[in-house]
């Protein structure tokens, strides 16, 4: 199996040069780069392209948010992960929103930090536990006037409740008795009709519409 690459986005020095050295340390893994600043990261990561980026939200200029929509548009493939102080309703929501496929807090122990990257390759979303009870408060108290339906099948629409329960796309496909590349083809379905690009968005869109409750 390669290595995941692993960019950091992280204006303090000693927080970036310490995931650094975690990333070059852990096996399995390797850092393609290093950034001070939102605006270095966009210059930079089309050269190292990364499997996963760790991004700050309170960054100078450029904010993380704003970034981490740019590098959703441009790089697709890249798995964006916010690592910050914040976990304020307005900044967690707008940063899912953005295209964030995970949300994890600075104080995050390193192993659960490496856990969290192996997770949202694998098609998780990773997100710190209070950061999650929020995520799931947050979108319960937004009741849309009508219940969207979207033409979901009923395989699809059991295989997006899982993932609203939690699940990834390993211990979903085992739940329902498919293989990894049947979800797969099923999740691909699902994005479309939801006009959406990441599990993050669909789980959102799916609590935020009512399809899912």
């Amino acid at each position: 199996m390669s290595e995941l690459g692993v960019a950091i986005v992280e204006d303090m020095g000693d927080i970036r040069e310490g995931l650094r050295k975690l990333i070059g340390a852990t096996a399995g893994f390797r850092c393609t780069g290093a950034y001070a600043s939102m605006e270095e990261a966009l210059a930079g990561i089309p050269t190292h392209l990364p499997d996963v980026a760790l991004v700050d939200i309170g960054l100078p200029g450029l904010s993380g948010i704003e970034g981490i929509r740019i590098l959703r548009q441009r790089h697709p493939s890249i798995h964006l992960v916010v690592l910050t102080i914040y976990d304020d309703d307005d900044r967690i929501f707008d940063a899912l929103c953005a295209g964030a496929c995970g949300y994890l807090l600075k104080k995050t122990p390193p192993e659960e930090l490496v856990e969290g990257v192996k997770e949202a390759v694998s098609g998780g979303v990773p997100m710190s536990p209070e950061v999650a009870r929020k995520v799931l408060a947050l979108f319960r108290e937004l009741r849309p006037p009508d219940r969207a339906h979207y033409q979901l099948t009923p395989h699809e629409m059991r295989l997006l409740k899982m993932l609203v329960d939690g699940h990834n796309y390993k211990t979903a496909a085992a739940g329902l008795k498919l293989s990894v590349n049947t979800v797969a083809f099923y999740m691909k379905s699902i994005y479309e009709k939801l006009e959406v690009h990441s599990k993050s968005e669909a789980v959102a869109k799916a609590l935020r519409s009512g399809l899912i409750r």
